[in-house]
């Protein structure tokens, strides 16, 4: 193969960015600024590119993140972010030589999973990767919803909505997504740069105008602020004169129920709003039971999401929580050999053990099957009927499925 995969260096990094963009389908080429604000951003030591007749014609970045996982604590991920390949060079194995590098690396760090965002399903499956969070969004009717017409915009519970600016929220932001983070499985890392990204104080190419949105948050009855909203709205008006504007949500925090009430009563309360579109949320999320009427919610998307590969099994599954105590030997099956074997989890819900083991196993399955079980989303005993896990002790998967699923499902609110 002429194809040469090597770390990216500074001198690359312009032609690994126009890769980029085109593996994006951008029909934009990156201005010089686009090009030094991103490398500002970037670690070099964690891009890839393939490289033919001194072109790049693949892109692949990891970085550092943290994910949260069932009982509140947070692992450490490698997060994969821009991965293309030309379509000149398709089926050369390319993606597979630069995931099997970063993978590596990622384990000799000692990162416990590797995450990402599949654009497409059938890509990641056989590098191990598994669905691991689904993601949904909702359009509401506000004309159906049922929701009071004289209703202020404010809660009655003593608490109350107030519209904000940019920089409160980059105040404000970061504290109310740590304690979201500590509470929600499936969170991810949020750094500066995001909330700058998310509030117009970052440097954006021209190709991606900046709209500033709309902020509110809410406060409680003792005046702490429990929730964020970031919305937008549109400019559309029917016939006779009638406005039938949509809002659609960009960003929203809520610490509890009450927040998060407040906060969807409050947009659907916004004149002219005729519509609301909730962005991406869990699939069960509460929206549409806070609704008089919950049917003026209609789901629009409901996809997986986040996709997680385990690297480090033992300390993968001793940093989370579990609904039941109960012992389970798990042969996990990993065809890149970087977290295979067979481990005896000895699980409680104030935390685990897990190691090595050569007693028999209950259960049978691939690495991939382990990374959507872990946080909680998925069922054992779906696995089984489906073939892709096998149990090898009666009432294995039942007991499983005790022990690994939640009672709300994980939530990654990000793209990455």
């Amino acid at each position: 193969m002429s194809s040469e995969v090597r770390t990216v260096t500074a001198s690359d990094f312009p032609d690994w960015v126009k890769a980029v963009y085109r593996g994006f389908l951008m029909a934009v080429t990156p201005t010089d600024e686009d090009v030094a604000d991103r490398l500002s951003r970037m670690e070099l030591a964690r891009l890839q590119g393939v490289f033919d007749a001194g072109r790049c014609v693949a892109t692949f970045r990891s970085f550092d993140q943290e994910l949260t996982v069932p009982g509140g604590a947070a692992v450490r991920a490698d997060a994969i972010s821009a991965v293309t390949v030309a379509p000149t060079h398709r089926r050369r194995g390319l993606l597979s030589r630069m995931m099997a590098g970063d993978l590596a690396a990622a384990k000799e760090r000692g990162d416990a999973v590797a995450s990402l965002i599949a654009a497409e399903y059938p890509i990641y499956g056989r590098y191990g990767f598994g669905p691991a969070t689904w993601t949904a969004e909702w359009e509401v009717s506000v004309p159906r919803a049922g929701l009071d017409p004289r209703r202020s915009g404010q809660p009655e519970d003593g608490g109350r909505i107030e519209l904000v600016g940019p920089d409160e929220v980059r105040k404000t932001g970061p504290e109310l997504h740590a304690r979201l983070a500590a509470r929600q499985p499936g969170v991810v890392t949020r750094d500066e740069q995001w909330w700058k990204m998310h509030t117009g104080a970052a440097f954006r190419p021209a190709h991606e105008p900046w709209t500033e949105p709309f902020y509110a948050v809410h406060r409680d009855a003792d005046g702490e602020i429990d929730g964020l909203l970031t919305y937008s709205a549109d400019d559309k008006w029917g016939d006779a004169k009638q406005p039938q504007n949509t809002a659609t949500v960009r960003d929203l925090i809520a610490l509890t129920p009450a927040a998060e009430r407040a906060l969807w009563h409050y947009l659907a309360s916004v004149d002219w709003i005729t519509a609301v579109r909730s962005g991406y949320r869990a699939p069960d999320d509460l929206l549409p039971l806070l609704l008089p009427d919950p049917r003026a919610a209609r789901m629009i998307t409901n996809a997986d999401w986040m996709w997680l590969r385990m690297l480090d099994v033992p300390r993968a599954l001793e940093a989370r929580t579990y609904g039941t105590e109960a012992s389970l030997v798990l042969d996990v099956r990993d065809d890149a050999g970087l977290a295979g074997g067979r481990f005896l989890l000895d699980a409680s819900a104030s935390g685990a053990r897990c190691a090595p083991t050569t007693r028999s196993a209950d259960l049978v399955l691939g690495v991939g099957e382990l990374a959507t079980l872990y946080l909680g989303d998925e069922s054992v005993r779906r696995l089984v009927a489906l073939g892709r896990a096998e149990e090898l002790r009666a009432g294995a998967a039942g007991t499983a499925d005790a022990v690994f699923r939640t009672g709300r499902r994980p939530w990654c609110p990000d793209v990455f």
